[in-house]
């Protein structure tokens, strides 16, 4: 377990003798601390950092689909296209009108310097060159909106049409996930929040595997009226979304005790727990403890005990064996 110290876990074996014979007791030496290591484990559904249902911003009739469900795309591929042949001919005949107005414009310049024309005929040429530069682009930007580009890199994960169909604008086409990163959001007590920061690396697990992700935002506010807030995450790798990621949050809490395994612990009366120690004259004496923490085999405890102290293990049963004690 990392959140103890090796130093805690250095056992050795020690011969006492009883009054029956010679007995070996595996031994543990206290070392007390100010601080332990809590362990706290949050699941969370991992989902896309991005998820778009793709449509169109204006009617027409598919003429084209690049995609289908499962295909890799990367950000600005042409996904689908729309019949475009009315688009294309408005585009070209504004075009020429813009053209046109610039030609003009330049003569009525040139006319102008001569002296040959008002400067109302000059402001005339001007107007009309803006609003033929302004149609062309408005015809340009319609002629665009024929195709639907991928925006972003990402997976396709649905299709709602086929070529042929005849759509008003808004209606999705596709349905695109992004394939580089994902995000897990994570419930997490509000008295846990304190103890993390945003933009800081966290230890997660999905599956089998070991990974970390950073916590991009927090909720500015319980869920639902709840003690938890929301709490979401980033990977820098991608994984499958929908896959479950725990998140491994360790703090460190103030308190003076020691690690010591649970196999050293013997109930007492009324709750209370004991360790059996050997003082310098090898004898054993019982010393009442409080539980502040536990995982796993460990437990954090304070009580009687201090530094030096051996601790059986195996507590009460091992001094059974024992027979006998001074």
């Amino acid at each position: 377990m990392n959140k103890i110290p090796k130093i805690f876990l250095i056992t050795i074996l020690i011969n006492i003798f009883f009054n029956k014979g010679l007995h070996a007791l595996e031994i543990l030496e206290v070392k007390i601390i100010d601080s332990y290591k809590v362990s706290r484990d949050f699941p969370g559904k991992l989902l896309p950092s991005e998820q778009s249902k793709l449509a169109f911003e204006i009617p027409g009739k598919i003429k084209l689909i690049n995609v289908d469900v499962g295909d890799k795309v990367r950000k600005g591929d042409v996904l689908v296209s729309l019949d475009d042949r009315e688009a294309l001919a408005q585009l070209n005949q504004s075009k020429a009108k813009y053209d046109l107005a610039i030609q003009v414009l330049n003569r009525f310049k040139d006319l102008r310097t001569k002296g040959h024309i008002s400067i109302q005929d000059l402001d005339n040429a001007n107007s009309e060159e803006l609003i033929a530069k302004s149609q062309y682009e408005f015809y340009k930007v319609k002629f665009e909106q024929t195709k639907l580009l991928a925006p972003f890199d990402g997976v396709i994960q649905d299709r709602y049409l086929d070529t042929g169909s005849v759509i008003n604008g808004g209606i999705p086409i596709l349905e695109i996930l992004d394939s580089k990163n994902v995000k897990a959001n994570i419930s997490i007590p509000i008295s846990y929040i304190d103890k993390i920061k945003i933009g800081e690396s966290y230890n997660f697990e999905i599956g089998d595997i070991s990974t970390q992700a950073t916590l991009q935002r927090l909720a500015p506010m319980s869920l639902g009226g709840s003690n938890n807030r929301l709490a979401v995450f980033v990977f820098d790798t991608f994984f499958n979304p929908g896959s479950v990621a725990t998140l491994k949050l360790t703090t460190i809490e103030q308190g003076r005790g020691t690690w010591v395994p649970i196999k050293s612990l013997s109930q007492s009366e009324q709750g209370v727990w004991a360790i059996y120690t050997i003082n310098d004259q090898k004898k054993v004496t019982r010393d009442l403890v409080d539980i502040i923490y536990f995982e796993g085999e460990y437990a954090f405890v304070n009580g009687t005990i201090k530094n030096g102290d051996l601790i059986i293990l195996g507590g009460a049963q091992k001094i059974i064996e024992g027979k006998q004690l001074d």
